[in-house]
C-alpha cells in the first residue's frame, strides 16, 4: 500500500507551483496559476526547519547555496529565503510557482559579473494543487541568476519563483495524502494521490483541493458529489476533539439528500490519511447542513480479489491454493470452457461470471458454458475487462487502436493519443476509470496511465491524455494494477526480472530481482504481486521481496 510521510514538521502556510506535466526538470516561469483561499496561519507543532540567515561578508556562491537551502523554511511566508533578496525583488519573488525535488550535486558557475547559473538534474516536481510528477527520465536544466549590492552586502536581484528542495529535505517536509472522487456510477471510490506541506493546516488544505475537483489528466472518468462553485467559507478547516469542522459556502446547499451524503464520504475518506481527524462535520455559513445516515452504502475503497492466485494449469482453470497449488476449477461450467480454447492469457470479471481469453484465434469472451469470439485480429495484447461490460482489446502494432467490446461482441473504437511504439500489455483498472498501457519503444519500456471516459450509456469513447509513470529497465514483459492507486511493470534484463512499482501521483520503488525469467505479472490480494515465470511457477511479493507460492501455472490470469 501506498507510503504516508509522517513527520509534523512547522511551516508556514503555502501553496506549491504550477508545473506542466511535460516540464519535469525545471522550475517554470510562466503559465496559468489557479488561485486558491487565503489559509490563515494555525498553530503548529513538532520539529522546526530554521534555515541558516545570510552571513555577513558571504560572496554571490554563499549566497546563492543559501538561499536555495532556505526553502525548506517556510515559516512567514519563506521570510529566511527572502532576507537572501534584494529589497525590490524580495516581495516579488514567488515561492509558490515551483517546487522541484533535484538530485545529486548542482553546478554553480560565473557567468558574469553580477549572475551565477545554476545547473540541476530535477527528479520529480509539485504543482500549486499538491500534484506530484517523477521525471521517468531526468534531464539537466540552467537556472540564472542576477546578483546587486545592499549595504555592502551581495543580494539576489533576480531569481526564478519557486523553491528547490533535495529528496531528503522533500520527504521530511511533504507527505503524501489522496483525495477521492467517485466513478460516474458512484459504485467506487477513485484516488488522486497530492503532495502537501506537513503542518496543522493540511487538512485545509485536502479539503480545498478535494473541492477544486480532480487532476486534469482523470476529468472525464470521476465525479464529485459537491455541488459547482462549492468552497470553503471559512479561511481553515478547524479540528475539534478529532472531528474535523468544514464550513462550505452557499453553494452547497444545491445538493441533493444522497449528494450531500456523498459529500461527507468524500471529505471523509480524503481527511482519513491525517492522523488528527476521526470524523468530519459539515456546516454551511456556519449554519447547520443536514446529512442523511447512510451507514452500510459506501462506495467500495480500493477493492481487492481472491488471495489464490489465478491460474490455468493442465487443463485446469480456476483459484489455486497456495502451498499444494491445487486449483478449484471455475464453476457453471467456466472453467471447462475456458479450458477448451487453449487460453494465452484469461482476465475474469469481478463477478466471476464474465471472462476475457486470449488464444491463437484472437480474443473470446466466455460466459458459463458458452463462448464467443469477438475478434479475429492478429497481433493483439492479452485482454482486459472491465466492471461495466466491457471487453477491452488492444493492437500491439497500432498504439491507436484500441476497441471496447461489448459481452454481445459490439464493437466499439476508443480515440486514443498513446504514442508510437509495440503494445505490450493493456489493462483497465478494478474500478473501471483508467487504463494503464506498457509500450516498448525505441528508448525501451514506457509506461502510461490514462482516464476513461464514457458516454451516457457508459460506452467507452476516449481515452485521456497519456501519464506516464515509471516503467521497469530491461526488454518489456508486462504491466498490472497491484491497487487503486499503484501499477507495477516487469522487464527482462540480463540479471533477471527487473520490477518496479510505482504509485500513480506519487513514488516509485524497484523490488530486488527474483532468479530466472519472467513471463507474466498480475495484481494480488491485499496489493501484493504476482509473477510467473519460465518454468510455470508462481512468486509472490513479500515484504519488498518475493516468496514462492508453490503454484504452478501455465497461464498467469487477471482477477478483477
Amino acid at each position: 500500500m501506498r507510503t504516508r510521510l509522517r513527520h509534523l514538521l512547522a511551516a508556514a502556510l503555502a501553496a506549491v507551483t504550477i508545473i506542466t506535466v511535460s516540464a519535469c526538470a525545471a522550475i517554470p516561469t510562466d503559465g496559468p496559476v489557479r488561485a486558491g483561499q487565503t489559509i490563515k496561519d494555525e498553530s503548529l507543532s513538532g520539529v522546526d526547519y530554521r534555515p541558516d540567515k545570510p552571513v555577513a561578508g558571504a560572496d554571490q556562491t554563499a549566497i546563492l547555496r543559501g538561499f536555495i537551502a532556505a526553502g525548506t523554511g517556510a515559516q512567514d511566508d519563506y521570510a529566511i529565503a527572502r532576507q537572501f533578496l534584494s529589497s525590490g525583488f524580495a516581495e516579488k519573488w514567488n515561492p509558490r510557482r515551483g517546487v522541484t525535488v533535484r538530485q545529486g550535486n548542482p553546478a554553480v558557475e560565473r557567468v558574469g559579473e553580477r549572475e551565477l547559473t545554476y545547473t540541476l538534474t530535477a527528479s520529480a516536481t509539485v504543482d500549486a494543487n499538491g500534484e506530484y510528477t517523477q521525471a521517468v527520465r531526468p534531464t539537466s536544466s540552467t537556472l540564472t541568476f542576477q546578483f546587486t549590492r545592499e549595504d555592502g552586502e551581495w543580494r539576489i536581484a533576480y531569481a526564478p519563483d519557486g523553491i528547490i528542495l533535495s529528496p531528503v529535505s522533500f520527504d521530511s517536509v511533504f507527505q503524501q495524502h489522496a483525495l477521492y472522487f467517485f466513478d460516474p456510477t458512484y459504485k467506487f471510490l477513485v484516488p488522486d494521490e497530492r503532495w502537501f506541506l506537513a503542518r496543522s493546516s493540511t487538512s485545509t488544505r485536502i479539503a480545498s483541493a478535494l473541492l477544486a475537483g480532480p487532476a486534469d489528466w482523470l476529468k472525464g472518468s470521476v465525479v464529485s458529489s459537491f455541488p459547482e462553485g462549492t468552497q470553503l467559507s471559512l479561511n481553515a478547516v478547524t479540528i475539534d476533539s478529532g472531528t474535523a469542522l468544514v464550513d462550505l459556502s452557499s453553494d452547497a446547499l444545491r445538493a441533493s439528500s444522497q449528494d450531500r451524503a456523498r459529500m461527507r464520504e468524500q471529505l471523509s475518506k480524503s481527511l482519513a490519511s491525517v492522523a488528527t481527524v476521526s470524523s468530519v462535520s459539515i456546516t454551511v455559513e456556519g449554519a447547520t447542513f443536514s446529512v442523511p445516515d447512510t451507514s452500510g452504502s459506501e462506495a467500495v475503497q480500493n477493492p481487492d480479489v481472491d488471495s489464490r492466485p489465478l491460474v490455468d494449469h493442465d487443463g485446469a482453470v480456476g483459484y489455486a491454493a497456495t502451498g499444494s497449488g491445487k486449483v478449484a476449477e471455475l464453476g457453471n461450467g467456466m472453467g471447462d470452457e475456458i479450458a477448451g480454447l487453449d487460453p494465452s492469457s484469461l482476465a475474469l470479471s469481478a463477478s466471476g461470471t464474465a471472462a476475457a481469453i486470449g488464444n491463437d484465434d484472437g480474443v473470446t469472451v466466455v460466459r458459463g458454458r458458452n463462448h464467443l469470439r469477438i475478434d479475429a485480429t492478429d497481433d493483439l495484447v492479452a485482454p482486459s475487462i472491465d466492471d461495466v461490460g466491457f471487453v477491452w482489446v488492444a493492437s500491439s502494432k497500432d498504439t491507436r487502436k484500441v476497441t471496447a467490446y461489448g459481452l454481445g461482441g459490439d464493437p466499439h473504437a476508443v480515440s486514443t493519443t498513446l504514442p508510437k511504439g509495440e503494445i505490450v500489455s493493456f489493462q483497465v483498472s478494478r474500478d473501471s476509470t483508467r487504463a494503464l498501457a506498457l509500450i516498448e519503444t525505441s528508448d525501451g519500456p514506457s509506461l502510461y496511465v490514462m482516464a476513461i471516459v464514457r458516454g451516457s450509456d457508459r460506452t467507452p469513447t476516449t481515452l485521456g491524455s497519456p501519464v506516464r509513470v515509471q516503467a521497469a529497465t530491461g526488454t518489456a514483459v508486462g504491466a498490472a494494477w497491484v491497487s487503486d492507486s499503484d501499477v507495477a511493470s516487469v522487464g527482462q534484463t540480463t540479471t533477471g526480472p527487473d520490477v518496479v512499482r510505482t504509485t500513480i501521483g506519487g513514488q516509485s520503488n524497484t523490488l530486488p530481482k527474483p532468479d530466472g525469467r519472467a513471463t507474466a505479472i498480475a495484481g494480488g490480494s491485499g496489493g501484493s504481486m504476482l509473477l510467473r515465470m519460465s518454468d510455470g511457477s508462481v512468486l509472490q511479493s513479500t515484504g519488498g521481496g518475493w516468496g514462492t507460492t508453490g503454484v504452478t501455472a501455465d497461464v498467469l490470469g487477471i482477477q478483477r
